[in-house]
């Protein structure tokens, strides 16, 4: 060893004790001064010899050990700049093995990544965060990139390294708080986590990649070397055809829990391709016209169904890989099925290994518990406030519309994310800068994402689950809305299940919370939705809100699904309400499919089926969703006889005529206003006998030129008991 080039032992110390947050300085080979000599450091605690190779395979020299933890340099007095080179080790029982030394690549990272990084604006981060396996330099190996820009040092641990966070630290890339680092021979499959030494000189728990794209199977927590989904997609034809304004198109979703729609033997769960399989078989025949999946980004414990994600780029590996995932995907266009996902922007939990504290400080959530902490589900808010944070999150949105071909986002809890207020009492909340409840912030993040959307995934949709009467949720971003394309209609959904469940007896007095539904049907566009939220915590099954006996119970809840098909709006049901499941839902098991050898429980399915078949052939169903010349009231009035008559139009001047009577009793001659005199046929009637019902029904039907209701003619029908009917003109 030359002496004058021994390394500082600070550096040493530094490097042994997992503290050194510049290795690149010091690490590998580099010339000693501007005038030499070129030095090697490499430290190997498995290693009891080391040797430098060049590139003609021949000895360069050998290292001296100088610190019995495995620390080797030396100085190479004969060359005068840095070559290619790999070493050659050998432990102390003698098996030798050679790799190329990390220490020895440049940056993957370009100058634009870090400027793009560092405004907040790299919408396509996921190409550049996470670990992605390439070929750097004529090598083939794994990038690792992460942001934690308070940390001291970060490494990559996993088996490839025993986990030891001294082995493998990163190369911080200035200002944007980024670390990256090339690990040759690193390929997919690879487990790994990082290793970060927080501002404050503590050691954080082992954190998964917030940007892996695929990840150990839970309870296991680990990330594993993946890269960007690979699929050959052959849907290029359903995403062409998808059309930026989706308002006048029928639109009826069926709510998936893919961990307990169906199991296979043995209670098991099923993987992607036997749920792709059985889904597109059932989904094609009950008539839907989308499948939406309860959150499928990667989440640790599974009672939260999906709701406390952590990995916001990664398909939960509980039912295969990402391209199983994507190849689910594309099977379900190729069915004519598109595909909604469960994306949860409004929260995060606070498992060790997520994203909380994430670099010792408070990095994607807030560190005033008034502003980042969600006391009713025990998880942290993201500060949409910090550019990279909110970066990161329309990145995933995109990776999901873009990369993975998912036709819409339904983004949960937006009306969490909208008020600083939210659940908080007087005193345990922060104003925005003007003194008021709204998240600022959050405000534009959503309306961020929205514009992002459209803009990488053309035709693609976003949905909000937002509860409250925050204006303009589904107006463009530029008339000063948010930007969703639709907005769930959860008054609607409130109104009408509270009257549904009251005794037929007591509904008169309460007729309006079926109608007022109408009063602000028009002021967004709206998705009616009978979700998973009403079929668990004890509020039972749908099916069993319904008063009455057994028969009634079914009538009712076909009567329902009848006023609700032909309501203004689109449509969202979850799996098991069609075929009127009777306990509540239980997200550890299998829904009870048995009981469609009930012949009631297969009628309900049947209406269902051919509710979906009747909304996508009628126009006006569904052209008119989110306009008002779709919608005119008959009669909305009738509350002593519990009956609701209303007409939908299309453009195309069909009407259709939809009666409710939500009583038990058969009503002869009872007479409506229609807008055309003629014949009239019953088109669906949920009362059928094949449904499970009475059978009592009107076929078709003769309008006179007398006028009622403010139309020009009119028809006596025989309402069914507790029975929705649909009539069509000739």
């Amino acid at each position: 060893m030359i002496p004058d080039t021994a390394p500082p032992a600070t550096d040493i110390d530094a490097i042994l004790r997992g503290q050194h947050g510049d290795p690149f300085r010091f690490l590998g080979m580099r010339l000693a001064s501007e005038t030499g000599p070129i030095v090697v450091n490499v430290f190997a605690p498995d290693a009891s010899e080391v040797e430098v190779i060049d590139a003609k395979g021949k000895s360069a020299c050998k290292l001296e050990l100088i610190n019995s933890e495995g620390f080797f340099h030396a100085a190479l007095g004969r060359r005068k700049k840095p070559f290619p080179y790999r070493l050659r080790l050998r432990n102390p029982q003698g098996h030798e093995w050679e790799m190329h030394d990390p220490y020895a690549f440049g940056p993957v990272l370009g100058e634009m990544d870090e400027y793009l990084l560092g405004e907040g604006r790299h919408e396509e981060i996921y190409r550049r965060l996470g670990a992605h396996p390439m070929t750097h330099e004529g090598v083939e190996g794994t990038s690792f990139a992460v942001w934690a820009p308070n940390a001291r040092r970060v490494s990559v641990v996993g088996h490839f390294n025993a986990w030891d966070g001294r082995r493998h630290p990163m190369r911080r890339r200035g200002a944007t708080g980024v670390w990256e680092i090339f690990l040759p021979g690193i390929g997919r499959g690879e487990t790994y986590k990082y290793e970060i030494l927080g501002t404050y000189g503590h050691l954080q728990p082992l954190k998964a990649d917030p940007v892996g794209f695929a990840a150990e199977v839970p309870p296991e927590t680990a990330s594993v070397v993946h890269g960007m989904v690979r699929h050959e997609w052959t849907d290029a034809g359903w995403i062409e055809a998808r059309r930026p304004d989706q308002r006048a198109d029928p639109i009826s979703i069926y709510e998936v829990h893919l961990e307990s729609w169906r199991r296979g033997d043995g209670n098991s769960m099923l993987d992607y391709a036997a749920l792709a399989e059985q889904l597109i078989d059932y989904l094609t025949e009950m008539n839907f016209t989308h499948v939406e999946f309860l959150p499928v980004t990667e989440y640790p414990f599974s009672g939260s169904w999906g709701y406390q994600p952590v990995g916001m780029y990664a398909p939960t590996s509980r039912f295969g890989s990402p391209e199983d995932f994507a190849a689910m995907v594309d099977r379900l266009h190729g069915a004519g099925i598109g595909v909604i996902v469960d994306w949860v922007p409004a929260h995060f939990p606070s498992d060790a290994h997520g994203l909380a504290r994430f670099d010792g400080t408070a990095l994607y959530e807030h560190e005033d518990p008034r502003l980042g902490f969600h006391k009713d589900w025990n998880t942290l808010i993201y500060n949409y406030g910090r550019r990279e944070v909110a970066n990161f999150l329309r990145a995933s949105a995109t990776y999901w519309l873009k990369e993975l071909h998912v036709d819409a986002l339904r983004v949960d809890a937006v009306a969490s994310m909208l008020y600083l207020d939210y659940s908080r009492n007087e005193g345990e909340w922060i104003p925005n800068r003007y003194g008021g409840r709204e998240n600022l912030d959050a405000i534009d993040f959503l309306k961020g994402v929205n514009e992002t959307a459209r803009h990488y995934a053309p035709g693609s949709l976003t949905i909000a689950e937002e509860s409250t009467a925050f204006p303009g949720v589904s107006r463009p971003v530029s008339e000063d809305g948010l930007g969703f394309d639709f907005k769930w209609n959860m008054g609607w959904m409130h109104d009408t299940l509270e009257y549904m469940s009251l005794d037929p007896i007591h509904r008169k007095y309460h007729h309006h919370q079926m109608t007022f539904g109408l009063v602000y049907a028009f002021s967004e566009n709206f998705v009616l939705p009978l979700s998973h939220d009403e079929v668990v915590h004890g509020k039972g099954s749908m099916l069993g809100k319904m008063p009455g006996d057994r028969w009634q119970k079914f009538a009712n809840l076909r009567a329902y699904y009848g006023f609700m098909w032909g309501h203004p709006g689109k449509k969202l049901l979850f799996m098991g309400g069609e075929f009127a499941q009777e306990r509540e839902w239980n997200h550890d098991q299998s829904l009870d499919w048995h009981l469609l050898d009930d012949p009631m429980h297969d009628g309900v399915r049947k209406l269902v089926r051919d509710l979906n078949a009747l909304y996508r052939a009628t126009p006006a169903l569904h052209r008119r969703d989110c306009s008002p010349e779709g919608f005119q009231w008959i009669e909305g009035g009738d509350a002593d006889n519990n009956t609701f008559s209303f007409l939908r139009w299309a453009d195309d001047g069909r009407p259709v005529a939809v009666i409710s009577n939500m009583a038990p009793v058969v009503r002869e001659g009872y007479r409506v206003g229609l807008p055309l005199e003629g014949t009239w046929r019953e088109v669906l009637n949920s009362d059928a006998s094949d449904y499970g019902g009475s059978g009592v029904a009107n076929g078709t039907i003769r309008a006179t030129g007398e006028g009622m209701h403010g139309q020009p003619a009119s028809a006596a029908l025989t309402l069914p008991p507790l029975g929705t009917i649909f009539l069509s003109p000739e």
